[in-house]
């Protein structure tokens, strides 16, 4: 071990650079700043000697002090480690110095000094020990830990577009299916109301499962070029888009009890075309017909006309007579409801009324026609309360012809004659629609007393408040009847 030098030298206040590897010579060492050190904060990887360790000999390398070259200083006079046996390779960056290190192994109460290429040495203050400096880790483990770190940030942005997606499918819709595939089962019932619109029908079905996706169902209806009509269907549970429309298209019919009804008809006609749909026997259906009671008509009602509501209409087969024929019956009053009519025996008379609106006007001017039916019934000067129309007059005459005689116009003894008997005619006189329906419920306020369809392919319909205008637009009827030969029968 060197001789220790005569004056034991102190070490002034490091600067940063000097930490860093820079040259500390012996006289910048001050006898004044040996005993300081017991009192600075220990700097990174050294520890605190016991306050009983001496400084008997500093050693000041050359080239200076560097901890990132992995140096160990070692205690003079034997001074004992506490750390476990110390062991570190030659970094890469030592032969650069001309530095190299040989391996120390250390147990209590004994060192061995370290002998370095440049033939210095490093010493310790009294009241430190040997600093521990965490090696470098090899340019192998870096890069392991490089490309771990760009893993782990490439999972966590994985991570959160796959969750992200999650959270936002149900606000895009995107996690409904366009479709089922089909054929489905079970059986579910839907009805579509008059006037109720395919969007709304898209969502029921959606909603009961019959379809998977509302917009889908829709595109696919609207390719099929068909209209909606209302009535009760017959679905599956998760059914194919095409399958559906066809459905509500009727091309179904071998699978369900179908039939349609147009607006107008009358019960017999009615009767024969819900027989032939359904299979059921027409004098089953017409013995249930003239038993209106037991489906909730008032007493004046003979059968069942004017409640038979038009449409297409499905039920599952095999469904009883009187069901099908409720189920009609109850679209009819539901209607009457929804306009605010609920007592039965208005009801009645409403239906009878639209009845009449049904068979003498155009859709465009059913408003008008029920008002000018109810001016009629009303006291006036010119009509006396006689409807004087002729649909009601060939109903009770059992035929669709305009074309009766004066005598029949005078028969009294047809009771749906308005001409000799005033007032509405004892009954409906065929089916009316929603839009007829709501016109006799809710008329257009008008003071006419006279109409006439002159155009019976467009049903142009003249108004009139005086006979004498009324009878300019019956000859305007005349003349479209001569120039359409076979037309006005």
């Amino acid at each position: 071990m060197p001789a220790p030098p005569a004056m034991p030298p102190s070490i002034q206040d490091a600067s940063p650079a000097e930490h860093h590897g820079d040259a500390v010579h012996e006289d910048d060492v001050h006898e004044d700043d040996v005993h300081a050190v017991h009192d600075e904060p220990a700097l990174v990887g050294r520890q605190h000697a016991p306050a009983t360790q001496h400084l008997n000999q500093v050693h000041v390398p050359a080239h200076g002090y560097r901890e990132d070259q992995g140096y160990r200083d070692d205690l003079d006079h034997g001074q004992a480690y506490h750390d476990e046996a110390y062991h570190h390779d030659v970094h890469p960056d030592d032969a650069h110095h001309g530095i190299h290190h040989d391996a120390g192994h250390h147990d209590a109460g004994h060192h061995d000094d370290e002998h370095h290429d440049d033939g210095g040495h490093h010493g310790l203050l009294a009241g430190s020990t040997a600093a521990q400096v965490v090696p470098r880790p090899s340019k192998k483990v870096r890069r392991r830990r490089r490309l771990l770190a760009l893993f782990l940030t490439l999972a966590v942005f994985v991570t959160a577009v796959a969750v992200g997606a999650q959270f936002l499918k149900p606000l895009l819709g995107s996690d409904k299916p366009s479709d089922f595939p089909g054929p489905g089962t079970g059986e579910v019932q839907v009805t579509v109301d008059n006037g109720e619109g395919t969007r709304s029908v898209a969502v029921d079905l959606e909603s009961k499962g019959v379809v998977a996706n509302a917009d889908t169902f829709l595109q696919a209806f609207a390719a099929s070029g068909g209209t909606l009509s209302p009535g009760d269907y017959t679905f599956r549970s998760e059914m194919k888009n095409s399958d559906a429309v066809d459905v509500l298209l009727g091309q179904d019919k071998a699978k369900v009890i179908y039939f349609a009804l147009s607006a107008g008809l009358r019960v017999n006609e009615s009767l024969e075309a819900i027989a032939e749909g359904s299979g059921i026997s027409i004098q089953d259906l017409q013995a249930l017909s003239n038993q209106p009671a037991q489906f909730g008509l008032p007493a004046n009602a003979k059968n069942l006309e004017g409640y038979l509501a038009p449409g297409e209409h499905r039920f599952p087969l095999g469904t009883p007579a009187k069901e099908i024929l409720q189920s009609l019956v109850k679209i009819t009053t539901d209607e009457l409801v929804s306009q605010g009519i609920t007592d039965p025996a208005k009801q009645y008379e409403a239906v009878i009324v639209a009845s009449i609106v049904q068979a003498e006007g155009g859709q465009a001017e059913y408003g008008d026609v029920a008002g000018a039916i109810y001016n009629r019934l009303k006291p006036n000067d010119q009509t006396n309360g006689f409807l004087q129309v002729d649909s009601a007059v060939t109903y009770g005459l059992g035929t669709k012809s305009y074309n009766f005689t004066d005598e029949q116009r005078q028969d009294k003894s047809n009771p749906y004659n308005t001409y000799a008997n005033p007032g509405l005619p004892p009954g409906p006189i065929g089916s009316p629609g929603k839009t007829a329906i709501d016109a006799a419920a809710r008329p257009k306020t008008n003071d006419y007393l006279y109409w006439v369809t002159i155009n019976l392919d467009t049903k142009e319909t003249k108004f009139s408040r005086t006979l004498a205008e009324h009878n300019v637009y019956v000859e305007q009827y005349n003349a479209w009847c001569m120039a359409n030969a076979g037309r006005c029968a």
